[in-house]
């Protein structure tokens, strides 16, 4: 592995500012927990990670730790790798965070919204150009595992129609968690990259459809992209 990504002052300046502004940060839980609510929450992994993981924004055990995918939807996902990697249950929380450090971690918008409510579309287009600016110029994997219907469409912000369709048809498809979709994501300035989309249902205890079979199917993906060429 190379050296961990680490978040460049420009990029994080932008997210700050963008911060700043923005109604419906739960500012009481950040300050609480003696966070500053301006710093984005994301989880910058080695820059040569093969694989990360994308979803839809931090919770309130993100904000205590200051990293994404730690409450119980990503104890959920952190457990997965451990038992993926160890044949053996995720013994504790150090673990799963020591786990989690080969992987590249990231959400829409990476900031905790007030309620857990899922920030609006306008908020994650107002997000967009620096989380693709994030994906596309400072992590050089193009595999992400998306988590939730939002995660898997926030590659269609901004994109042309077509494309949008093409997500929209695949988020559609009864296979969409074993399949890979692949689409483009474009930056202003005309860079672009191609990213595999591998698809999974959020791991929240709330998603009773999905939450027995999330196990599953997360080790099925690892497995799936592990043996790819």
């Amino acid at each position: 592995m190379s050296q961990d990504v680490t978040l460049p002052s420009a990029l994080r300046d932008a997210f700050r500012r963008e911060a700043d502004t923005l109604d419906g940060i739960d500012r009481d839980v950040y300050l609480t927990n003696r966070r500053d609510p301006l710093e984005p929450i994301i989880g910058l992994g080695p820059r040569d990670a093969p694989v990360g993981f994308f979803g839809r924004d931090p919770g309130r055990q993100e904000v205590v730790h200051g990293a994404p995918f730690v409450g119980s939807g990503g104890q959920k996902v952190r457990a997965g790798l451990y038992k993926h990697l160890h044949g053996e249950a995720l013994p504790d929380f150090d673990a799963s965070l020591a786990v989690g450090q080969r992987y590249f971690w990231a959400n829409t918008v990476p900031y905790k919204p007030t309620g857990n409510k899922a920030w609006s579309m306008a908020v994650k287009k107002r997000f967009q150009p620096l989380m693709a600016e994030l994906l596309i110029a400072h992590w050089q994997g193009r595999t992400l595992i998306t988590l939730g219907r939002e995660a898997f469409l926030w590659f269609a912000i901004g994109q042309p129609r077509e494309i949008k369709r093409e997500l929209e048809a695949f988020w559609a498809r009864e296979d969409r968690f074993e399949a890979l979709h692949t689409t483009v994501l474009s930056l202003p300035d005309g860079r672009s990259a191609e990213f595999q989309l591998a698809p999974l249902p959020h791991p929240s205890p709330l998603n009773q459809t999905w939450y027995k079979r999330f196990p599953a199917l997360l080790d099925a993906r690892l497995a799936a992209l592990e043996s790819a060429p």
